[in-house]
């Protein structure tokens, strides 16, 4: 599928975000049912493939604070500005520990938790946050808010899986499963379906890019995890 525009999309019953992700779903589909969400299910994922994957993604999370900073500044409305402040205290919180507690069980040293090296996935998604935070345009950030959000559910959301029982694989799937989490993924994305028709065309195949832009580093994220670099 690949439609010049959202106007001229073929199914007009296709929301924004549906129709972005149509877009791109080869790659979506590529990382919502990748190899490391299978083995992360089962909880058989190499710890220095968990490592890497940790280290790296950890390095997000100062960049996407920042986005939904921008986010949160270019808002149209308040009541929006009011749940973007309230998602970014739940990464600040809950995510930033589990990251810690992981990092104390996989003996993973100071230097790596807050200057590794990074690898090429992890510098172009950083920068593809910065440039939608930069841009203060609301709707740009959210095409790459609705990416890092909405993949992560549809990849968590497995009904009837069971839980590994390590808490280093379990708590990542149910920090991005629950009823909380889902709840706001479904926000954000009306968010985006009610700004992104909206825009000017210039700006919509901005938005279009940036979507496509971040499925597709997601892809290479987790593709990359498997050539972990050495964190001793």
């Amino acid at each position: 599928m690949n439609e010049a525009s959202f106007e001229q999309r073929s199914d007009t019953s296709l929301r924004f975000t549906d129709w972005l992700r149509e877009q791109n779903r080869a790659n979506w589909d590529a990382a919502t049912q990748h190899r490391f969400i299978d083995e992360l299910f089962a909880g058989s994922v190499a710890d220095d493939v968990l490592v890497h994957y940790l280290v790296q993604d950890y390095q997000f999370i100062d960049r996407f604070v920042a986005l939904l900073g921008a986010a949160i500044a270019s808002a149209d409305r308040f009541e929006s500005r009011v749940r973007l402040a309230h998602f970014a205290a739940m990464i600040t919180s809950d995510e930033n520990t589990y990251f810690l507690r992981s990092f104390d069980h996989l003996k993973v040293d100071a230097r790596h938790r807050n200057m590794p090296t990074l690898t090429e996935p992890t510098k172009a998604f950083q920068n593809l946050m910065r440039e939608a935070a930069e841009s203060q345009v609301y709707s740009l950030c959210l095409s790459v808010l609705v990416v890092a959000e909405w993949l992560y559910l549809s990849w968590a959301d497995r009904k009837h899986a069971a839980l590994p029982p390590k808490f280093i694989h379990a708590e990542w799937i149910t920090l991005h499963n629950n009823n909380a989490f889902a709840d706001f993924v479904n926000w954000l994305r009306t968010e985006l379906d009610r700004t992104g028709p909206a825009q000017d065309a210039d700006t919509q195949r901005r938005s279009a890019d940036m979507f496509a832009r971040a499925v597709r580093l997601e892809r290479e994220f987790f593709d990359h995890v498997y050539t972990p670099l050495q964190y001793d």
